[in-house]
């Protein structure tokens, strides 16, 4: 078994827990969906294999009104450009999905880009759909990300004008890429945006063993991905471009992170937060009460993730000063 990170309280996971009467009517419901319909487990073949892909199969997005989407074709991925019509240029949001690294690019990524672009008063959103685990492990989405970004970043954007957000494995992405940027002595990103971001691919935190049995995607089974992902290959997980809680967070831009303390990945966050904040990085760390991974994603559905949106714009604007 492998050791437990002592960076995490347990007394803080049992704190959150007791605010489980702060959530909302419409959180409980949707968060007994989840738990209920998480009884029809993916296979191996779906987690290992790419088997996932091919159920989840969905029509055309089609683009919102006041909105254009470009297909950018690169070298090894591709990228989707949404642009209002009302874009000035001053802000780009470069969105990393999540997925666990097995899941490529879907609609509900392409709605939260939509979201991103109010948060960030109506600015464009860069969508890459980076290649994916089992068949391009480590370091193929790191790879993604940073072309992409290099590519924003020819387009005329500084760095200082990008905003990485990303949810679940694409949060830790995100940290990842921004670490590899740091080390290559390139220009920084304005902030990062990471919504139950998966920072550690060897499970150690306390949450993956005091959460277990309440959450309602992750939980009552090892058989999930986060304990049975093929992105790291051969490498070791503990890479910190592979689980960035174990490298240095020293000249991070300012970070939100957002994380729901029903999850089993709830230490990711709050152990980034305290390693980021010991190294003097600006750190927004918001805990929702009796939330499921990623319930951000339920749009504007639910009190908890209008709230989260509404944060996210607020730390936007709050680092654009």
């Amino acid at each position: 078994m492998k050791k437990r990170n002592p960076e995490l309280s347990v007394k803080n996971i049992k704190k959150a827990k007791e605010a489980e009467n702060e959530i909302s009517v419409r959180g409980r419901i949707l968060r007994e969906i989840i738990a209920h319909f998480h009884s029809d487990q993916l296979t191996e073949e779906d987690i290992k294999g790419g088997g996932i892909r091919k159920k989840l199969e969905e029509a055309p997005w089609k683009c919102p009104d006041g909105y254009t989407v470009t297909s950018i074709e690169m070298e090894n991925f591709q990228m989707e450009l949404l642009k209002p019509h009302t874009d000035k240029k001053e802000l780009v949001i470069l969105q990393l999905h999540g997925g666990g690294y097995i899941g490529k690019l879907r609609n509900s990524h392409r709605a939260t880009a939509v979201l991103y672009s109010k948060a960030g008063e109506e600015c464009s959103v860069l969508t890459i759909d980076y290649r994916v685990a089992p068949e391009n492990p480590y370091p193929a989405a790191l790879e993604d990300a940073v072309a992409a970004y290099n590519w924003l970043l020819e387009q005329g954007y500084k760095g200082n004008q990008i905003v990485i957000g990303g949810d679940s494995a694409g949060g830790g992405l995100a940290m990842a890429m921004t670490m590899y940027l740091r080390d290559h002595n390139m220009d920084m990103p304005k902030g990062i945006v990471a919504m139950s971001p998966w920072t550690d691919l060897t499970a150690s935190g306390s949450s993956y063993e005091d959460n277990f049995e309440i959450d309602p995607l992750f939980g009552k089974t090892k058989e999930s991905l986060i304990y049975n992902n093929a992105y790291p290959g051969e490498e070791n997980p503990e890479n910190p471009y592979i689980s960035p809680l174990f490298g240095s967070f020293e000249k991070f831009p300012p970070m939100l992170i957002q994380v729901g303390t029903y999850e089993m990945l709830l230490s990711d966050s709050l152990s980034v937060a305290k390693k980021a904040r010991q190294e003097n990085v600006r750190v927004r760390l918001s805990t929702y009460p009796g939330m499921f991974h990623v319930f951000q994603r339920a749009m504007l559905l639910l009190p908890e993730s209008q709230k989260a949106w509404s944060e996210v714009e607020r730390f936007i604007e709050k680092i654009s000063e």
